[in-house]
């Protein structure tokens, strides 16, 4: 099932869910309350008519014949002024024998039950009436012209004889539940609003299911579009909070794509221009050896062809720490070891052609959270290009704020001015030998350490060297602005 039928269906539900439930609970309350008030008339009107105007003694003192006396024609009177209030009235002993009743006498004898209240010699309300005092039925219905109706009974008179049931006489009184009616035809009005809402909530999930689903179809779109390689067209940027962030996310990926496909292709042109350069020395050197007669002679070239084996490792090792994913081992140590090692690497060979290295680090641990190996090769490649810029290197290290800073400073004749701003991107060099990866290959370990690394002073219009200053993070907190350690 589609994201748009799921949404709508979703909507759909919830919506007419949420009705049914209003609906069927106001239903429900609204029915009791109505319910409990034509309990409280029933037992109003009942009550009022049997403490005002009747008498129990003399209305069982009632015998079948008597109906045409002017004492029962009387109380009949009496009792058909109710009519006003309730549908039917009737007086009848707590034993189930009519006393009297608005009906006519033809209907209802005296001491024949009212077939109308058949039902409550069972249910037993007359007794609890005569116990109690007052009683209500539940509601009956719907007879044949489709009404309900409710029975109220009040106990005649307040004497009650529980040794005698013919001495005990009820008013019973009906009346029509007349709310059933308002109440079907709000039931109905529920069922027609939950169908209305339903379409209504159909609709409005379509439109926004279709806002959603139309942007990420458009998006699943791009992303095949990128899949199979073509990525010259520019993702359109989508309207609405996450899918907005979504679709600069994924044009921030395909320029991402064109520029690491572009870095992967500069790459690939200038490993070849590298290996190239080694690999013809290597055949020139190996083939001069192999044709030489005089030892010492041969012992050169096969010298130079170590150098150019040292120099191809190099390349080698260069693209693949660029290539390779960095995954180091953040741990707080002393960094003044791995600093140390790696200037005992490049000492012996700027001594060799005349230049000068100077180490200048704390008596105190300089801590750092970073990986040993990553800070070597860091301070390895700084100094190998400040060796290859100039004749004295400054190699130092000191804590300011909290952090490990690393300072590598060179008397060369600095960075040319169109280099500055993209010294640290890969295969931009200024020299005639190497890939130009080794600040770039800088800039990439600092920054997986959770380090940065800046170019500070030196230009060549200057005259003054590059100075390079690495920042790891350190073992303290920051400590309050305005103070350094």
């Amino acid at each position: 099932m589609s994201l748009r039928r799921q949404y709508v269906l979703v909507f759909v539900a919830f919506s007419v869910l949420v009705t049914a439930l209003g609906g069927t609970a106001a239903y429900l309350s609204t029915s009791n309350a109505l319910e409990r008030e034509l309990d409280r008339r029933l037992v109003q009107v009942a009550g009022a008519a049997a403490d005002v105007g009747l008498s129990a003694n003399y209305l069982l003192n009632f015998r079948p014949g008597m109906e045409a006396e002017p004492g029962f024609a009387s109380e009949q009177a009496k009792l058909r002024r109710l009519k006003r209030f309730v549908e039917e009235a009737y007086v009848v002993s707590q034993d189930h024998r009519a006393l009297l009743t608005t009906l006519d006498t033809d209907s209802v004898r005296i001491d024949e039950f009212p077939p109308d209240l058949a039902p409550f010699m069972l249910t037993g309300e007359i007794d609890r009436a005569v116990i109690e005092g007052t009683a209500v039925s539940p509601l009956y219905g719907p007879f044949e012209d489709g009404r309900y109706f409710k029975y109220g009974f009040v106990r005649v008179d307040q004497s009650y004889d529980p040794d005698d049931p013919s001495r005990n006489a009820v008013l019973v009184v009906r009346m029509p539940a007349e709310y059933r009616q308002p109440l079907t035809d709000f039931r109905q009005t529920a069922i027609a609003g939950s169908v209305v809402a339903a379409v209504i909530a159909a609709l409005i999930a379509w439109f926004m299911a279709t806002t959603i689903t139309g942007p990420l179809n458009r998006l699943g779109r791009v992303a095949l579009r990128i899949q199979r390689g073509r990525m010259d067209e520019p993702v359109r940027r989508e309207w609405g909070g996450e899918l907005g962030r979504l679709s600069r996310a994924m044009e921030r990926m395909r320029v991402g794509i064109l520029h690491r496909d572009e870095q992967l292709r500069l790459m690939l042109a200038q490993v070849a221009h590298e290996i190239r350069n080694p690999l013809g020395g290597l055949e020139l050197f190996a083939s001069a050896a192999s044709e030489s007669e005089d030892p010492r002679e041969r012992l050169q070239f096969i010298g130079k062809v170590r150098d150019e084996i040292t120099a191809l490792n190099r390349i080698i090792d260069d693209f693949l720490t660029f290539a390779r994913p960095l995954r180091p081992q953040g741990e707080l140590h002393d960094i003044r070891v791995p600093i140390q090692e790696a200037v005992d690497l490049v000492e012996m060979e700027m001594r060799d052609s005349g230049g000068r290295l100077t180490l200048e680090l704390p008596a105190q641990p300089l801590l750092a959270k970073a990986d040993s190996e990553h800070v070597k090769r860091v301070v390895l490649n700084l100094v190998r290009n400040a060796a290859q810029a100039g004749q004295e290197v400054l190699v130092g290290g000191e804590g300011i704020r909290g952090e490990a800073v690393v300072l590598v400073r060179d008397n060369g004749p600095g960075i040319p001015p169109d280099l500055e701003d993209r010294i640290f991107e890969p295969f931009v060099t200024d020299k005639e030998q190497g890939a130009g990866l080794g600040l770039a290959i800088v800039k990439s370990v600092v920054e997986a350490n959770g380090g940065r690394v800046e170019l500070t002073t030196g230009s060549e219009a200057s005259g003054v060297g590059a100075e390079f200053r690495v920042y790891f993070r350190g073992g303290e907190d920051l400590p309050p602005e305005g103070e350094e350690d």
